[in-house]
């Protein structure tokens, strides 16, 4: 069932409107493709391409959180398995037998140690990887696309379900994405540098709102409990240090933001919250205190330059427009 987000005007949810046309006059200066903000899942933003589908890129990471939380909370999936006992491997070099020793919770954590080429990796991944065998599984944080492309194979192969099929069936259609199609998802190989694949997402900002906000409501929709409560909670834990000094950590494949630190006190009052962002620089957030949930688009299809640090002025914008109560 499709079911249209509410939308209402900014000052019914104790925004400026004055303030927030700066704020959209900004945006659309740095090339922003969508903006879209909710609170208390009510629309009070909506900018730009809102219903365009754009790749998500590294997006697509919390969107296989999600369903690993789903079916674990099944019985489907065992978090302490490790890849010897799934038969997980890689073209040579393949697995060491120490690498084999990872578990499915620290791939989920990009805690591997796995430091196997990967399909999808950044510039910035292939020249920050760690040499093979340098950290013991479980030892140290390392974003890693290997992780999480062998996350995608390993969850086909204990649910015996498709990540595209199985988002859709689970999230898409019970809470109601308008846009949402398997025609706009594909794995992306990389054969020559690995044998499990990327997972690649093309969705709207409105349908990434509801997936927000899906989180938001700690896995509920209208009643029905999505995705695991316990779930929401273990997968936007930090179980990693990404950066001390702003505050940012990495749960299961979610950046979460401390509260009383660097992002937290420079944007969101001191209150915590967790994000994921993609190249260009897509990005999901939900700050539960605040009740809010925010989407930036970029259009990455296009030749683009990154906006870098004007995104968060733009947030600091739209934070700064609340009229205290």
């Amino acid at each position: 069932i499709k079911v249209g987000l509410e939308y209402v005007a900014p000052e019914d949810v104790g925004w400026s409107s004055q303030k927030l046309e700066q704020a959209k006059a900004f945006a659309e200066k740095i090339n922003s493709a969508a903006v879209m903000v909710l609170y208390e899942g009510k629309v009070f933003i909506s900018w730009g391409n809102v219903a365009t589908k754009y790749r998500i890129h590294s997006i697509r990471k919390p969107l296989l959180s999600a369903l690993y939380g789903i079916y674990l909370g099944r019985g489907k999936i065992n978090l302490d398995a490790t890849l010897v006992e799934l038969n997980i491997d890689d073209i040579p070099p393949s697995l060491t037998n120490e690498e084999k020793t990872a578990t499915v919770s620290d791939l989920l954590k990009a805690r591997s140690g796995v430091y196997h080429e990967a399909a999808a990796e950044s510039e910035d991944m292939v020249e920050t990887r760690p040499l093979r065998g340098s950290h013991p599984p479980g030892s140290f944080f390392y974003y890693n696309n290997w992780d999480f492309n062998a996350l995608g194979t390993i969850f086909e192969k204990v649910t015996g379900a498709k990540i595209f099929e199985a988002f859709k069936r689970e999230i898409a259609e019970p809470i109601g994405m308008e846009d949402f199609s398997l025609d706009d998802c594909q794995y992306s190989y990389e054969e020559n540098k690995s044998k499990h694949p990327a997972y690649n997402f093309r969705m709207t900002a409105r349908d990434m709102a509801r997936f927000g906000l899906l989180y938001l409501r700690k896995g509920n929709w209208n009643g029905r409990q999505i995705i695991p409560q316990d779930w929401i909670e273990k997968s936007t834990t930090a179980y990693s240090l990404i950066n001390e000094e702003m505050g940012l950590g990495y749960g299961y494949m979610w950046n979460v933001v401390k509260p009383g630190a660097g992002f937290s006190n420079i944007l969101f009052g001191g209150k915590g919250g967790f994000y994921h962002t993609g190249v260009g620089i897509h990005t999901l957030s939900v700050l539960p205190e605040h009740k809010i949930v925010y989407i930036y688009r970029y259009d990455t299809d296009a030749e683009f330059q990154d906006p870098g640090e004007a995104t968060i002025q733009l947030v600091s914008m739209i934070m700064n427009a609340r009229q205290t109560k």
